[in-house]
């Protein structure tokens, strides 16, 4: 059985990569960790774990990867999807993913790093922007208002975090997440989440549209 430890400040995406990974038989995920102090525990307590590191955690790598290797675990960093890991830093970890890994991707590097391999996810950022066609479709149907909601959605908002910031009523939020759906193609906030992490032309302007919204209620 391949234990795993999810380690991401991103609620929804800790949430839907422990979807994809409950599905297989042969994976079970032992911790979810939104910050360092609970990774750092949780790695002391599981030994011979798999963790799974988002870079956007922002830990002290030398010493998380000291302790990994003392527990006897492997460590998965995933990047985003437009970072470039520097090789020294590429070359300390059993697997380099990015944010956008499809499913069986990630399944196969987990399965892959857990019989000792070594798994490089390489992104090919000129292929990614032309075939993100479906994402920027998406991008542009959506009206800035839905956007913003969009970024609130991803970093794990409910929709009456989203209305109190937003200053509007739950019940509009419920509308708006409608329209959403129907924009996108998706059933549910989770699968919206996942879709815009998915594509990087609409994670981008989700980011910017939340950082509007912070600028403004700074």
């Amino acid at each position: 059985m391949n234990r795993i430890i999810l380690a991401d400040n991103q609620a929804i995406f800790r949430a839907g990569a422990a979807r994809m990974l409950s599905l297989e038989e042969d994976m079970r995920i032992v911790a979810q960790c939104e910050d360092a102090p609970k990774l750092l525990i949780a790695i002391d307590g599981l030994r011979g774990s798999i963790v799974l590191l988002s870079s956007s955690l922002r830990v002290e790598l030398k010493d998380l990867l000291a302790r990994t290797q003392t527990a006897g675990s492997r460590t998965v960093l995933v990047a985003e999807n437009s970072e470039l890991v520097p090789e020294e830093i590429a070359t300390l970890f059993d697997g380099i993913l990015h944010r956008n890994v499809g499913g069986s991707v990630l399944v196969d590097c987990i399965r892959r790093v857990a019989r000792g391999q070594r798994f490089v996810q390489r992104a090919n950022v000129t292929t990614m922007q032309n075939s993100d066609s479906v994402g920027a479709r998406v991008r542009d149907r959506l009206t800035p208002k839905e956007m913003q909601i969009v970024a609130l959605i991803v970093q794990g908002c409910k929709n009456k975090d989203i209305a109190q910031q937003l200053g509007t009523k739950e019940q509009v939020i419920k509308n708006y997440l409608r329209s959403i759906y129907d924009k996108s193609g998706v059933s549910d906030r989770l699968e919206l989440a996942l879709f815009t992490i998915h594509h990087r032309v609409l994670a981008e302007a989700a980011a910017k549209a939340g950082h509007l919204i912070q600028m403004k209620s700074a």
